[in-house]
């Protein structure tokens, strides 16, 4: 029979190697420091390329953390996060629990700009990068009022907060919003009116739930609520899905989309005329997708602010926009 390396063979023999679990073992500071450590290789164990890297890190670690609303409540949110940090050519790797316990350290701590700038710094030195990379994202719940019925339920909107240190000492603030919104067919309406007038047909014009994914960064020294973020949104589309609906609500989101017809491109320039306008936003990137019920297709659209060095209107992940 042949010898097992892990199992014991059919035949009785034992495996060449025992399998144990010491659930009594303390690991005293004198082990802990004659542990191998992968960082401490030579240079000529370094695979590929000596190159650097750009990002390594890690991605969808969670954990709950504390925002405060705008009106000065403090919520604890499930917390997906995205941390990386830049790799000179001369090191294998890095020490990515590193990363993770620069949270738990200020785990404590209400979710700012200033609080992930000092995460920011702390991982930098931990993990002796250059530059460092931050994103935590969260499913925020406001309560929204009904059109008329005067009721009220949660609306929870996909947000993202993002900070980014470079190397000469630069930190950057950004902010993810998705924004869902029904958008009637401005055409669609005009040939149900004809056939009405011309036909006496009754018709409904075809309208889809949409999406507008908002980034922006903030202005030096500025601060804007995900609650402004979100009534600039409305203010310029103002056809928000509902979540309490009783008929006279239905009627009236009838009656809204018939007020705001909108395609993709008006979508856009509507939400670019609010965020322009506020000053507390340096620039933003704006990609809408409307989910055609007339085609099997979606109509996009993206649009920027424009600021020489910033955003471009390069995005294509429009798939991330199904809603």
């Amino acid at each position: 029979m042949k010898q097992m390396y892990l199992h014991r063979s059919n035949c009785g023999q034992p495996p060449l190697l025992k399998r144990a679990y010491d659930r009594k073992f303390k690991p005293t500071a004198a082990y802990r420091a004659s542990l191998p450590d992968m960082m401490e290789v030579a240079h000529e164990a370094i695979q590929g390329a000596h190159v650097p890297i750009q990002q390594v890190g890690i991605h969808n670690f969670k954990l709950p953390l504390k925002y405060r609303t705008k009106t000065g409540r403090v919520l604890t949110l499930e917390t997906s996060v995205t941390g990386t940090v830049s790799l000179e050519a001369e090191l294998k790797g890095i020490n990515m629990s590193r990363i993770m316990r620069s949270f738990y350290e200020h785990k404590g701590g209400v979710t700012t700009g200033e609080w992930m700038g000092r995460i920011l710094k702390s991982y930098l030195r931990n993990v002796d990068s250059k530059d460092a990379r931050l994103k935590i994202a969260f499913s925020y719940p406001m309560l929204r009022p009904s059109l008329r019925s005067g009721l009220e339920g949660y609306q929870f909107y996909d947000v993202a907060f993002e900070g980014v240190m470079t190397r000469d000492g630069r930190y950057r603030r950004f902010i993810h919003f998705d924004f869902v919104y029904s958008s009637a067919c401005p055409c669609s309406a005009e040939l149900s009116e004809h056939a009405r007038a011309k036909r006496g047909a009754y018709t409904v014009p075809h309208s889809q739930r949409s999406k507008a994914r908002l980034t922006l960064e903030e202005a030096e020294g500025r601060k804007i609520w995900i609650e402004d973020v979100h009534a600039l949104c409305l203010r310029a589309l103002q056809t928000e899905t509902q979540v309490m609906v009783k008929r006279e609500d239905e009627q009236a989101f009838a009656e809204l989309n018939g007020a705001y017809l909108k395609f993709v491109e008006d979508a856009a320039r509507l939400l670019y005329l609010e965020f322009d306008a506020d000053r507390r936003i340096r620039d933003f990137r704006i990609a809408c997708s409307h989910l055609e019920s007339l085609h099997s297709h979606d109509a996009v659209s993206v649009i920027c602010k424009g600021v020489q060095g910033g955003f471009t209107a390069d995005f294509m992940d429009f798939g991330s926009l199904v809603c």
